[in-house]
């Protein structure tokens, strides 16, 4: 018998749990409305806090926005029937209490926490030419280092917004003393640090991958983007869009003992990282089937990886073809967001909102414990026409990737 909420969501879910959307307002960006937030709640949390242009998924990582941050912002909440009534519980609370039953443990033993997330961004713009920082780096401000992945989901995406390209690294042949002349001309208005990077059009259906150390300036498609479950950056870029950055966000995760110090700032930059020549080759993602095409066709779905060059987490895009019912293991738990599609998983409803209100719950999110994703998960389409699609995202070093 089930005595915690815990307990009683993993059992209600049978070894699945519900989640609730998790939405997030950034001050400095301008929603791409792609995220099926309704019109009228994009700026409901008021003009300070700025627009929502973000969903965050399988979340145990508080987001960082400053002191009018809000209780729990970040926090994916579980769903459960309580005494006759829907209630909700941090996910963070749910993994510190069952710890390797929900996560495995393989994971729990290892970070003791969940160590991923992943959100929509979805913002109208492109982001400042930024860096996230190392593990070393990130250390000396009690942090973790940064790794982070896109991938450009095609039913998000029916308009690619104002800048569907992304910079990413920096040119061959640009010298180092070029790089800190950009960052001490950072309050002088344009320091013109994409003038040494090179743009990357964006398409739909593939992704890029985004170690720590490397700068990125992010184009505006509405972006699927698994992460490790940290927040730390610094923005290197101080004019976008016409937009003024704030100097104090240049020195973000800078030690207090090295502020000011723009040795400090080229330090967090992997230059080896940043100067590759072979950008395309070594960073870009197109899917690849996990097994051949004819063969998961034959069997109802087709299942495909789309995030696979970190060892810090990865992730699938699964999609069940009309009328049918398949049953997928996976070696381990998993978060997961509904992109196309209706049906069933386990015990649970599962669909695809067109349209979701502040504060509304859904049937589109979902995480899967390591027990019933090795048990293997039971997905049914109900519909004769219309295939489900839905990402998956994993924690660290998956034993089912071995591309």
């Amino acid at each position: 018998m089930a005595n915690s909420l815990a307990e009683k969501a993993l059992e209600q879910g049978q070894g699945i749990l519900r989640l609730a959307p998790t939405w997030v307002p950034r001050s400095f960006c301008v929603p791409g409305r792609r995220i099926k937030l309704h019109p009228d709640d994009y700026y409901v949390l008021g003009g300070e806090r700025g627009g929502i242009d973000e969903r965050w998924f399988s979340s145990t990582t508080p987001a960082e926005n400053g002191p009018l941050t809000g209780k729990n912002e970040g926090l994916s909440q579980v769903v459960l029937e309580d005494g006759g009534k829907e209630v909700q519980i941090l996910l963070k609370d749910v993994v510190d209490e069952l710890k390797g039953e929900i996560i495995g443990d393989r994971l729990w033993n290892e970070y003791e926490s969940w160590p991923m997330y992943s959100k929509f961004f979805d913002n109208m713009g492109p982001l400042p030419h930024h860096i996230h920082h190392n593990d070393e780096h990130a250390a000396k401000i009690g942090q973790k280092g940064k790794p982070e992945a896109y991938y450009f989901p095609p039913q998000v995406n029916n308009h690619g917004g104002d800048f569907p390209y992304t910079f990413f690294g920096i040119t061959p042949g640009t010298t180092k003393e070029e790089i800190k002349e950009c960052l001490m001309n950072f309050s002088k208005g344009d320091n013109k640090i994409t003038n040494f990077s090179s743009a990357f059009r964006l398409e739909p259906g593939t992704g890029w991958d985004v170690p720590p150390g490397m700068l990125h300036a992010p184009g505006s498609m509405c972006t699927y983007e698994p992460q490790k479950a940290s927040d730390v950056f610094a923005m290197y870029q101080s004019l976008v869009n016409e937009a003024i950055i704030p100097e104090e966000l240049l020195w973000n995760g800078t030690p207090k003992d090295r502020m000011g110090d723009y040795d400090q700032l080229m330090e967090v930059i992997d230059w080896e990282l940043n100067t590759d020549p072979n950008m395309l080759e070594t960073r870009f993602m197109r899917p690849v089937p996990v097994k051949p095409l004819e063969e998961m066709e034959a069997e109802g779905y087709v299942d495909k990886w789309i995030c696979y060059r970190s060892e810090a987490f990865s992730a699938k895009e699964l999609t069940v073809l009309p009328g049918q019912t398949v049953t997928i293991k996976d070696s381990a738990c998993y978060g997961m967001i509904m992109m196309q599609g209706h049906g069933k998983m386990g015990v649970w409803d599962i669909e695809t909102p067109s349209l979701i209100r502040y504060g509304q719950l859904t049937h589109d999110e979902y995480f899967v414990t390591e027990k019933a994703a090795k048990t293997g998960v039971t997905i049914v389409n109900h519909s004769k026409t219309d295939p489900i699609v839905m990402l998956k995202h994993f924690g660290p070093k998956n034993p089912d990737l071995k591309l």
